[in-house]
């Protein structure tokens, strides 16, 4: 199916959109008119792997670092051992193409009131029980349509539409690594921007070696406790690494947290990651509290209360963090940003449309004070 809408706003502009499993799964190409340039299956060696004996590689992509046997998978479904190589299964062939507000990544410090293009696959080094993306983050290479997209034509497509970021999100873009990777190079030729949204379980390696091509990081911190990652069957302390390289390296570096009732909602784990954030990446970093919605594997639990999402802004911001928003409700006075210096609203905000910004040369219009983010 191809839908095309005129106009952001609010609302995403669905350019492609295949999130139902096809009747007979397969690449599409009738809408792009091009090739992927791995081929046609979408097949290309991956970078940060060895070679080991008896035909077995190891991915050195994230945390996990899968010893994979000829013919298989690893942990991430997209990532196969084919003839002793490690290869993608999904670069070039997204599932998911859309033209999105920025802030619903969110990034709410960088080009507010901007789209971008975004972009995801299948498959994740995750499993969250609460993955609103499911039906992306947990499917394999031909379980849905994808199309034809190679880097290239992605940069194109944001250029002829006029828009300044290209996000990689949905699904995680950890495990489509060499496609983001190819993209940002050529984006940043082409003057593109480039924004992704991640677990952040991702080696130092290739971390740094993205970086180089990244103008903005939205990181999801699914809590502040082991226990609170058992729930995505993954582990805090590579998030926590990556979070700190993503800081010594310059880029841009936004927070979300979904608040999620008795798996992270604790008042004195939120107390002692944003006193984290504040000592170890500094209290001008945003972060971002959401409401939980019951969704795929935790349909038993109830939305997150409105009393608890504000209770934890009240510990953020009595730890130092300066910049704390609420999401996921819209119409709350949260969800808009507020001066550190004077206090004023500074950019209003309702879910993901701006209302109101008052942010002029990277200061606040109502007292000068200077406000940290990217803004042109």
């Amino acid at each position: 199916m191809l839908l095309l809408a005129v106009g952001a706003g609010a609302a995403a502009v669905l350019i492609f959109s295949s999130f139902r499993p096809a009747a007979r799964p397969g690449r599409v190409t009738g809408l792009t008119g091009a090739t992927p340039e791995a081929g046609a299956e979408g097949a290309r060696e991956a970078m940060y792997y060895d070679k080991l004996e008896d035909g077995l590689v190891q991915c050195r992509l994230c945390f996990r670092e899968c010893a994979i046997p000829e013919g298989r998978s690893g942990y991430c479904r997209v990532r196969k051992n084919e003839d002793g190589r490690l290869v993608s299964l999904v670069y070039g062939a997204p599932s998911a193409v859309h033209i999105d507000p920025v802030e619903k990544e969110p990034q709410h410090h960088f080009l507010p009131g901007t789209d971008i293009l975004c972009l995801g696959t299948v498959g994740c080094n995750f499993k969250c029980r609460h993955c609103h993306n499911w039906h992306l983050s947990q499917s394999s290479p031909g379980d849905l349509r994808v199309y034809d997209l190679p880097p290239g034509k992605v940069v194109e497509l944001a250029r002829e539409r006029g828009v300044p970021t290209i996000s990689f999100t949905y699904n995680d873009p950890i495990v489509f690594y060499e496609y983001v990777y190819d993209i940002a190079r050529l984006a940043r030729e082409k003057g593109v921007r480039i924004l992704w949204h991640s677990n952040g379980a991702i080696n130092p390696a290739p971390l740094r070696e993205l970086l180089k091509y990244t103008d903005a990081v939205t990181i999801d911190l699914k809590g502040f406790s082991e226990r609170a990652y058992r729930n995505s069957d993954a582990e805090l302390k590579p998030v926590l690494r990556t979070l700190k390289i993503i800081r010594e390296e310059g880029v841009w570096l936004e927070i979300v947290n979904l608040v999620i009732p008795t798996i992270n909602d604790d008042p004195d784990e939120i107390r002692r990651m944003s006193r984290w954030i504040v000592e170890n990446l500094g209290p001008d970093v945003p972060l971002h509290f959401s409401r939980f919605f019951p969704n795929y594997r935790l349909t038993h639990l109830a939305p997150t209360p409105v009393s608890t999402l504000e209770k934890a802004y009240r510990i953020a911001r009595e730890e130092g963090v300066r910049y704390v928003t609420l999401g996921n409700l819209p119409g709350h006075e949260k969800n808009s940003t507020f001066c550190s210096g004077c206090g004023e609203r500074i950019i209003h905000r309702v879910h993901f449309q701006v209302l109101a910004n008052h942010i002029e040369a990277g200061g606040c219009n109502f007292c000068g004070h200077k406000i940290a983010g990217v803004w042109e």
